[in-house]
C-alpha cells in the first residue's frame, strides 16, 4: 500500500502542477515539464529526507514508485494530449474491535481498536493519510476516450479498477512491542490484499462554464467518487461493497 500511495502522489502533484503551469499560460510542452519538475521535487525532497532517518533510510523502491507515477502523468499528457486514466484514492474510516490481545508472556493486553489508534491516530484527516486498512488505489479508465467522437458512453463515465489491504498492525508484520510486551496476532488474523471493480466519474469531464466550479472539480477529481465495487480478496473471498471502503 505504502508503494501505490508513492505512485498515486506522485501522479497527483504532476497533474495538478501541469494544470497550474496551463492556468498561467505556459505551453503544453513547458507545463508538462513543470509537472514533472514539481512532483520529482516534492517527492524527492521526502525520500532524501527519509535518508536520514534511522527508522526507515532512503527506498530506491519509494524512489521508482515515484517515477512510475510522473512517468504515468506524463505519458499520457505528452501522447495523448489528455489523461485517459486517472489515479485516485478512496478511504474511509474503519472500526476496530475491543477484542483483548494478550502479549507473548501473558502479562499485558490491548485490543485492535487501541493498536489502530497508536498507530493511525483518532482524526478524519489523519486515519485518512495514515490508514492503510481504510485505502483503496484506483486507476480509474475513461472509456469514451478510447471509443471514439461517436460512442454513446457519457464523457464523463469511468470504470475504475483497485487495490487495497487489510488487517496491518504494523510496519512490517502484525508483530509489535509495548515496553517491555510483544504482541503477535499469529495465525488467523494475516493481512491479505484486495481486488475491487467498480464505477467512477471523471469530474474534468463535466461541461461547466463556470472558472471556479471547474477548478474545484478538477482538483476534487484525485479522489475516487464513492460507487458499488467487487471486492475479490487473497482470502478466496468475493464481496460485493455498496460503497466501496
Amino acid at each position: 500500500m505504502d508503494k501505490y500511495g508513492h505512485l498515486y502522489t506522485s501522479y497527483f502533484q504532476g497533474v495538478l502542477c501541469y494544470k497550474g503551469a496551463k492556468w498561467t499560460g505556459l505551453s503544453e510542452d513547458k507545463a508538462i515539464l513543470t509537472g514533472l519538475a514539481c512532483g520529482a521535487l516534492f517527492q524527492t525532497t521526502i525520500e532524501v529526507f527519509d535518508g536520514f532517518s534511522t527508522q526507515w533510510g532512503f527506498s530506491w523502491s519509494d524512489f521508482a514508485m515515484n517515477t512510475a507515477g510522473l512517468g504515468t502523468f506524463y505519458f499520457q499528457q505528452k501522447y495523448w494530449g489528455e489523461q485517459r486514466i486517472s489515479l485516485k484514492v478512496s478511504s474511509f474510516p474503519q472500526s476496530y474491535s475491543d477484542d483483548p490481545i494478550t502479549s507473548l508472556s501473558g502479562m499485558s493486553t490491548t485490543t485492535f481498536n487501541q493498536r489502530a489508534t497508536d498507530l493511525y491516530g483518532t482524526g478524519f484527516a489523519e486515519r485518512f493519510l495514515k490508514d492503510y486498512n481504510a485505502q483503496i488505489i484506483w486507476a480509474s479508465v475513461n472509456l469514451a476516450s478510447f471509443m471514439g467522437e461517436d460512442t454513446r458512453i457519457p464523457q464523463w463515465f469511468n470504470l475504475a479498477v483497485g487495490y487495497g489491504a487489510n488487517n496491518m498492525f504494523g510496519g512490517f508484520e502484525n508483530r509489535w512491542n509495548v515496553g517491555n510486551e510483544q504482541f503477535d496476532l499469529g495465525p488467523g488474523e494475516e493481512r491479505y490484499q484486495q481486488f475491487y471493480l467498480g464505477l467512477d466519474v471523471d469530474l474534468t469531464r463535466i461541461e461547466v462554464k463556470n472558472h471556479f466550479l471547474r477548478t474545484v472539480l478538477n482538483t476534487v477529481n484525485i479522489f475516487k467518487i464513492p460507487f458499488p465495487a467487487l471486492e475479490i480478496n487473497t482470502r478466496g473471498e468475493v464481496i460485493f461493497h455498496f460503497i466501496a471502503k
